[in-house]
């Protein structure tokens, strides 16, 4: 297929790209070097140029803290870019598959949270994120969620602990934040096939296994060989400073549509963890 990318700069625009090619797909990968998605008309341009059969709209500013603090452009580059990118793809008759997230969540719901359920984010950037799927309508579009997005390139939580592992430090995580890892290697397969497929609808595309933020960096830890015991706990409460934007306490995504479309779900993290793992180390 024909295929468009935009933030192909980004963790998972990049191994999204890399995917496509190696299976024969023809692909434009539009970084923010080559592609502004807040910018309407630059947008339709491109697309009337590449006529891509299928784009998937990975650009997105996900600096969560940072969004915390300016709302105008949180709104803009996740909301209007959004509603952007959905009009040029109607204009040419591109299925468009759009990448959101657990921040749509509070994360208090007890149990985990499957595609059903009502939205309610509590930061900025899990509002702008809502509202970009809220230009998009499921019968025609994709929204694919995806949650503690971990790979091969950017900056993430993965590379974050192998420094500090690296560097000596004994870190504190927080354990009442829980969620599912997504492995951008196990994803983009995945949203490759929904590609291929043009599958309308909401999914929640995340890795298994059930984790806190401290459990998960004590698995890294021990993945890169390094003792699990340096890692402590730590309650969200008791972070200092603390963190700008509110993070929901119950992030896991039930992969419920998945399961209803008889389409395999993502492995456990840990074994793909290992091996993104080896695929960094120096």
């Amino acid at each position: 297929m024909n295929l468009l990318v935009t933030g192909a700069g980004g963790q998972v625009g990049r191994e999204l790209a890399e995917f496509s090619r190696s299976a024969g797909d023809g692909v434009t990968a539009a970084d923010h070097a080559m592609l502004d998605v807040t910018d309407r008309d630059a947008v339709r341009e491109l697309f009337l140029s590449a006529r891509p059969e299928v784009v998937v709209h990975a650009a997105s500013w996900t600096a969560v803290d940072a969004c915390e603090s300016d709302p105008e452009r949180a709104g803009l580059v996740n909301g209007a870019a959004t509603a952007n990118v959905a009009e040029a793809s109607r204009a040419i008759g591109a299925h468009l598959i759009h990448l959101s997230t657990d921040y749509v969540f509070d994360g208090t719901k007890s149990i985990p949270y499957v595609e059903t359920d009502a939205p309610n984010p509590v930061s900025v950037y899990g509002k702008s994120k809502l509202e970009g799927e809220r230009a998009l309508d499921v019968s025609s579009h994709t929204i694919v969620r995806i949650s503690w997005v971990c790979g091969r390139y950017g900056n993430n939580m993965v590379k974050t602990l192998m420094r500090l592992a690296a560097d000596g430090v004994d870190p504190k995580f927080v354990d009442d934040q829980i969620g599912h890892p997504t492995i951008v290697s196990d994803l983009v397969p995945m949203l490759h096939r929904l590609a291929s497929e043009r599958r309308p609808g909401l999914f929640h595309v995340t890795n298994q296994g059930v984790v806190s933020w401290y459990e998960f960096a004590r698995a890294t830890f021990a993945a890169a060989g390094h003792d699990p015991e340096r890692v402590s706990p730590i309650s969200t409460s008791e972070l200092d400073p603390p963190r700008p934007a509110p993070r929901p306490a119950n992030s896991v995504l039930d992969n419920a549509a998945l399961r209803a479309a008889a389409m395999p779900l993502l492995p456990d993290f840990r074994e793909s963890l290992s091996r993104l793992v080896r695929d960094l180390a120096p």
